[in-house]
């Protein structure tokens, strides 16, 4: 058994220590975005720190904690704090609990992030249906060896946001009166903010969002055939005209400002599984 299964054995060995039953969905809050939990039913809280071979999250906004919870009727694992390249974390640590999610039977992946504004129709505050992403800017985590048992060696990637889900959010949506986007996310390894021409760049080569988060878990979960859904919280705008300066307290100022839509999508959504 090579490392990475005997680990992952370990943890999950772990997490049914704690929890046996079946879990529908996972669930990766993105900063400023962990208010979520106020709407869980928690059946148990662990901290990332009790978790065999998990690493702890570093920055402010992300608790650092696993909540097994009933949400949307739903038994679903929450990440409240999820883990960066730029905290100096390898990808394949990054993703580790994607790797684990799958693991322990669960087969859909609900993801959020707060994101830079490319597309210059959005504004602050909007919310983003992620239905492609542009992977080029951060490593792949799936470089190395590959673990047959998890997933195969190259894994396509033409639907790497469900579109079955996306259809169902963009009903939710409508049906609550929210006006959402859709669009590419283009996720760089941070953690420094973009200049103005990466921004440029970024926008000829077909992005709406920026962020520095969210693919690589992305790919690791279809690797591991998971279906996934991912939304964007537009915090700051890239393309403006103005010299304002953006700070990760803004950021986190306007997640919160647009959490409750994106929580009721989320809630929704699951509730439909």
């Amino acid at each position: 058994m090579s490392d990475l299964l005997k680990k992952l054995e370990e943890t999950t060995a772990y997490i049914k220590s704690i929890y046996s039953e079946p879990i529908a969905a996972g669930v990766i809050l993105g900063s400023g975005l962990g208010n979520l939990t106020k709407e869980l039913e928690v059946v148990k809280e662990i901290s990332y720190s009790d978790v065999p071979h998990f690493p702890v999250s570093t920055v402010v906004g992300h608790s650092g904690k696993m909540l097994i919870a009933k949400l949307g009727g739903k038994t679903v694992l929450v990440m409240s704090g999820r883990f960066h390249y730029y905290e100096g974390y390898a990808p394949q640590l990054i993703t580790y609990p994607v790797r684990v999610m799958k693991a322990l039977g669960i087969g859909a992946l609900f993801l959020s992030n707060a994101a830079g504004g490319v597309n210059p129709n959005f504004k602050v505050g909007d919310l983003m249906i992620i239905n492609d992403h542009i992977s080029f800017f951060t490593p792949n985590p799936l470089v190395g060896k590959n673990e047959e048992a998890l997933g195969t060696r190259f894994p396509d990637m033409t639907e790497p946001y469900s579109k079955d889900l996306i259809a169902k959010a963009k009903e939710i949506s409508a049906s609550a009166g929210y006006d959402v986007k859709e669009g590419t996310y283009v996720a760089v390894t941070g953690p420094t903010f973009e200049t103005k021409a990466e921004y440029r760049l970024i926008k000829i080569v077909g992005a709406d969002a920026v962020g520095m988060s969210t693919v690589q878990e992305v790919i690791v979960a279809r690797h591991g055939d998971m279906k996934v859904f991912a939304m964007s919280v537009i915090t700051d705008l890239g393309i403006r005209e103005e010299e304002n300066v953006i700070t990760h307290e803004e950021v986190l100022a306007a997640a919160k400002e647009a959490e409750p839509k994106l929580t009721h999508i989320f809630v929704k959504l699951i509730e439909s599984l």
